[in-house]
């Protein structure tokens, strides 16, 4: 067994996050309420409660709540520490609320979110059994009026990512937000070269695309939804 695994195991993969959390920033007040659909980790819930925000962890694997065994790239093996003991041991788990359900079957949360950020989560094969749209919707229904809906996902390489619709862009995935929405930034890569980790023990290659937009209700509308 080889040592402890105390960082994220996702600490060195590129990600888009610092533009959310850029956006979140200038939008959303101090002490914000941010939803990280797909927590996995920690590796955004950490950040995010560092810096004062509340956060509502959505995960189902009992693995990165609670950590155990993982096998690691270069035939290793660790014990990693799952997102519960690591706030702990950063004395920020009181301001997290956890979410231990499939986030297609959980209940909704009952409150909306300034803000929800999903990374890398849809493509995965064990949600490829639901829609697509079937996510954003799920996702944009967490987002109260003003908050913003931030995701990162993959973007097809091959030709059999090209068949399905999880694998998507930023012009695509903006069809999918239905109703009021702004979108404030798209980026994407190129296609890189990312080092292995944990579940792909290859080094393999991503292209990924961001998508932020904010929830912008016509005025009058959100007025009556207030007065009502």
């Amino acid at each position: 067994m080889g040592e402890q695994q105390t960082q994220s195991l996702w600490d060195h993969t590129l990600t888009f996050f610092p533009q959310f959390l850029a956006a979140v920033e200038e939008r959303a007040a101090s002490g914000a309420t941010i939803a990280n659909r797909g927590a996995s980790d920690g590796g955004f819930v950490v950040p995010l409660a560092a810096v004062g925000y509340r956060v509502i962890a959505v995960e189902r694997d009992p693995l990165a709540l609670h950590g155990g065994s993982v096998h690691l790239p270069g035939d290793e093996n660790a014990h990693t520490t799952g997102l519960i003991d690591r706030l702990k041991l950063q004395a920020l788990h009181d301001r997290v609320q956890f979410v231990e359900e499939d986030f297609l079957q959980a209940e909704p949360l009952g409150v909306l979110c300034d803000a929800v950020w999903t990374s890398c989560s849809w493509h995965n094969s064990a949600n490829r059994h639901s829609p697509l749209a079937e996510f954003v919707t799920r996702t944009q229904e967490m987002v109260r009026p003003g908050g913003l809906f931030g995701a990162e996902f993959m973007m097809p390489v091959t030709q059999r990512h090209y068949l399905i619709e999880h694998y998507t862009s930023p012009e695509k995935l903006r069809r999918h937000l239905i109703g009021d929405w702004d979108v404030l930034l798209t980026l994407r890569t190129n296609e890189f070269t990312e080092r292995a980790y944990v579940g792909q023990l290859r080094d393999h290659t991503h292209r990924m695309g961001l998508l932020l937009a904010a929830h912008t209700p016509s005025s009058s509308l959100y007025q009556e939804k207030k007065d009502s």
